[in-house]
């Protein structure tokens, strides 16, 4: 086994973030229309893109995409990571890389040169908090096994998965790559599932990953019903709790819950004076789980980060940290 020289590896969409604050009457227009459900993701295509674009006003642009939020929380903290992710060789691409650069990740992955443009996300926040995502993957679903820097997996004490990534086939063997690098060298492989949807489209395609690759899952209530097609929480936790040995299930204000090795941890849910925007909740606590983890913390601390880090996060519009959460981790100890 090799020793870690980094906490975390990411393999994840390289997206850009577009937020705009909405009414219930546009996005009912739009579920008519449309067919947009709300709080979910929907992929949409260039012309889509463009439409929904043009509609959003007073809206922030930051560096996004699930995994690479929870990369940027888990640098918050002070952890040393990387990132692969795809995206194009123009303007947006640029943004991205610089951005991420920036919080001090390692991302070298090579740019799109010819093709899709930089993929975005553009979300969508009603009054009661609820994000709703159309996305346009753009170059990043262009990222293939050739893409996964073997050097920096094996580098890294956790890579990191993020569901969202899985709808095309080349990004499938990615993942397969990714997860077999990281294990020939002794280390974990983490998987968010991301979304519902997601799962429903592949769910046998994550239920092989899941049972072959995966050593630590995050997943809402959702997702983990959807995943083994349970009704209730109860009978999905207990399918899961067969198949990986770290489960972090997220469940909105009930908090959380651990099952590791047959042990369950409840975590409370951090104290909020608003919801403000739901927006990159479970991404951030994946990111203060994953810091908690590879500080070589217990169970009840690595979730009591994320809850620290999803507070944060659902305070102010976006999906990233305004504050160091380091000094938020500093104040809470």
């Amino acid at each position: 086994m090799s020793e870690p020289r980094l906490g975390v590896v990411a393999v994840g969409n390289a997206l850009v973030d577009v937020i705009a604050q909405v009414s219930d009457e546009y996005l009912e227009q739009q579920h008519q229309e449309h067919g947009m459900e709300k709080g979910a993701m929907t992929l949409v295509d260039e012309a889509r893109a463009v439409q929904i674009y043009s509609d959003m006003t007073n809206s922030t642009e930051t560096s996004g995409g699930s995994a690479a939020n929870t990369m940027a929380g888990f640098a918050s903290f002070g952890g040393q990571g990387g990132f692969i992710g795809k995206v194009a060789d123009d303007e947006l691409g640029q943004t991205f890389r610089n951005d991420i650069q920036s919080l001090g990740l390692q991302f070298d992955t090579q740019p799109l040169v010819m093709g899709s443009q930089t993929g975005r996300c553009m979300i969508l926040v009603t009054p009661d908090a609820q994000r709703t995502m159309n996305t346009f993957l753009g170059a990043s679903v262009e990222l293939g096994p050739n893409d996964v820097d073997r050097d920096l997996i094996t580098s890294a004490k956790v890579t990191y998965l993020e569901g969202y990534l899985f709808d095309k086939e080349q990004a499938k063997q990615a993942f397969i790559s990714a997860a077999e690098y990281a294990h020939e060298a002794g280390h974990r492989v983490a998987l968010t599932l991301s979304d519902p949807f997601c799962v429903d489209r592949h769910r046998s395609d994550f239920l092989r990953l899941v049972e072959n690759h995966v050593d630590i899952l995050f997943a809402n209530e959702e997702e983990i019903k959807s995943l083994f097609m349970q009704e209730s929480f109860d009978d999905a936790k207990s399918a899961i709790s067969q198949h990986v040995e770290i489960a972090a299930l997220t469940r909105g204000e009930k908090g959380a819950l651990i099952l590791h090795n047959g042990q369950e941890t409840v975590v409370a849910a951090e104290p909020v004076a608003k919801v403000v925007d739901t927006t990159g909740a479970g991404d951030q606590f994946a990111a203060g789980f994953l810091y908690g983890f590879t500080q070589d913390m217990d169970m009840a601390a690595c979730g009591k980060l994320g809850a620290i880090a999803a507070a944060e996060v659902i305070s102010h519009i976006g999906p990233r940290p305004l504050v160091s959460l380091a000094d938020l981790l500093k104040k809470a100890a």
